[in-house]
């Protein structure tokens, strides 16, 4: 999604710097951007989150530049597949569930979020003004439901599940959100959480199928039905609001 959220704020005349660990994703985010964008309000960043001392390097490359950062949106983080056909889908279980696949998946969807946090967020409050969007989850406010990985021919202990990481992380990422935005309060930045639902990407007809049951709407959303709530998020528009969780997940999480 962090290609649509570029997208939405160079709609409306943002400047965007993405950034990512993956060379080949980065260029062809950039190419795809610069096909539709001004190519002078695009650049990219192969940098790594979760090494504060590379966020700093790249928040001294921006002030170099003469670049102002006014938003962050920590959208990254790892939605891990375990392969079920092999029957691996058992390591995702709790029982089963290998710390390395814990603390890696921890430290990119919450500590890097924290970092950036610290290193950007700190600049915005110098400069006494800016606004944070953590990305969570409607996994943020529900717990999953199991039953949309089972799988027909497999017994209860070796059915795959929402693998725990996602639904701590992105709980934490609104825990994140809560404290940034009372403790930054006074300094003019501005944090909230945007929690979507399920995004339609070429799914198995029949999670869809179980999920979409589940949706008062009756459908995943559209890849592009983001693009107004970040609008909202990063402008004035939500001047008022702070320290919130937006959901939009078609109503899932009420039903």
């Amino acid at each position: 999604m962090g290609l649509e959220h570029s997208r939405a704020l160079l709609e409306v005349g943002a400047s965007v710097v993405l950034l990512d660990t993956n060379s080949d994703k980065l260029d062809l985010a950039k190419a795809t951007l610069e096909s539709e964008y001004p190519k002078n309000r695009i650049r990219v960043s192969l940098s790594d989150i979760t090494s504060e001392t590379a966020m700093s390097n790249l928040l001294s490359q921006l002030n170099s530049a003469g670049i102002l950062l006014s938003i962050l949106i920590n959208n990254a983080g790892i939605n891990p597949k375990y392969d079920e056909v092999s029957k691996s889908g058992m390591k995702s279980r709790v029982e089963n569930f290998e710390l390395a696949d814990w603390e890696n998946q921890l430290r990119i969807g919450l500590t890097g979020a924290f970092i950036c946090s610290k290193v950007f967020g700190g600049a915005m409050a110098n400069s006494q003004g800016g606004v944070i969007v953590n990305i969570a989850s409607d996994l943020s406010v529900i717990a999953p439901n199991q039953q949309l990985y089972e799988k027909g021919d497999l017994q209860a202990g070796e059915q795959p599940v929402k693998p725990i990481t996602y639904s701590v992380i992105k709980t934490g990422l609104i825990g994140l959100t809560r404290y940034l935005a009372t403790y930054w309060h006074n300094d003019g930045v501005r944090v909230n959480a945007l929690s979507p639902g399920g995004v339609y990407d070429g799914q198995e007809d029949e999670f869809v199928t179980k999920l979409n049951s589940l949706i008062p709407l009756g459908r995943m959303a559209k890849v592009d039905e983001y693009h107004s709530a970040i609008q909202f998020l990063c402008s004035d528009a939500s001047a008022y609001m702070t320290g919130q969780n937006l959901v939009i997940d078609g109503g899932r999480s009420i039903w």
